[in-house]
């Protein structure tokens, strides 16, 4: 099933599971979304994004499901949001950006740090991938997870887990994406790539770039580093409620 079959499918509920149906009714999905969206698609078309498989599942996902109701009518301008304990759903451009250099393909193993609102790893799955997605605050982990499980996103699984150590008892990962600005790439997360696996990660300070590390054996890595992003501090540890 090619991504513009899944998208199609996914915004008729037909991919997802009867409780998405109900949810529906209190996540509202109009027409008027749909045509928000297709605006925000149309804008990262012209903004360079040219993947037209991420474009897709950005056009399928509601973006205003995994934020709060009071920014839902900005919720296809292409900004970050925050969505509580000093976090931010990224801007469009940058979940699209990410995303395309992932290259994801159905059925790739992914692993992505930093869940927040679960929008990023619900593109992910729409993409036809295998998700586990890591989250070090508890409250954002359970809000990300309950909403990502009412969606019926049976391919995302979400722990509550220390994201610069990875996972390795899941390992090894096709791709690894990270949705938080590192101050230099964690050694865990390059080793848990599987050979010829993909790494996306922003690294810098108070600006990042965006690397992509291609592991090409057992003991070599390719780096390219690409353009300039501002994301929230990656932090080690977990916090609790």
């Amino acid at each position: 099933m090619n991504i513009r079959v899944r998208a199609k499918l996914f915004v008729q509920g037909v991919l997802l599971s009867p409780i998405y149906k109900n949810l529906h009714l209190k996540l509202s999905d109009t027409y008027r979304h749909k045509g928000l969206r297709k605006r925000m698609v149309d804008a990262l078309r012209r903004r360079g994004i040219e993947d037209e498989a991420v474009l897709a599942a950005m056009a399928a996902v509601p973006r205003h499901y995994f934020l709060d109701k009071a920014f839902e009518e900005h919720a296809y301008e292409d900004k970050p949001f925050p969505i509580g304990n000093q976090q931010t759903i990224s801007q469009p451009f940058t979940v699209a950006y990410q995303t395309s250099l992932l290259d994801v393909k159905r059925r790739d193993k992914v692993l992505e740090i930093g869940t927040g609102s679960g929008y990023q790893a619900a593109i992910l799955a729409v993409l036809g991938a295998k998700v586990y997605t890591v989250e070090r605050q508890e409250s954002l982990y359970q809000r990300a997870r309950d909403l990502l499980a009412q969606l019926g996103f049976t391919g995302i699984r979400c722990l509550f887990r220390d994201g610069s150590k990875g996972l390795p008892e899941f390992a090894p990962f096709d791709k690894i994406l990270v949705t938080a600005g590192a101050p230099v790439v964690p050694e865990p997360l390059k080793e848990q790539l599987a050979v010829g696996g993909m790494l996306v990660i922003p690294v810098g300070e108070e600006v990042q770039h965006m690397y992509k590390i291609t592991r090409l054996s057992e003991t070599e890595f390719e780096e390219q580093t690409f353009d300039a992003f501002r994301f929230v501090p990656f932090l080690s540890g977990i916090k609790h409620k």
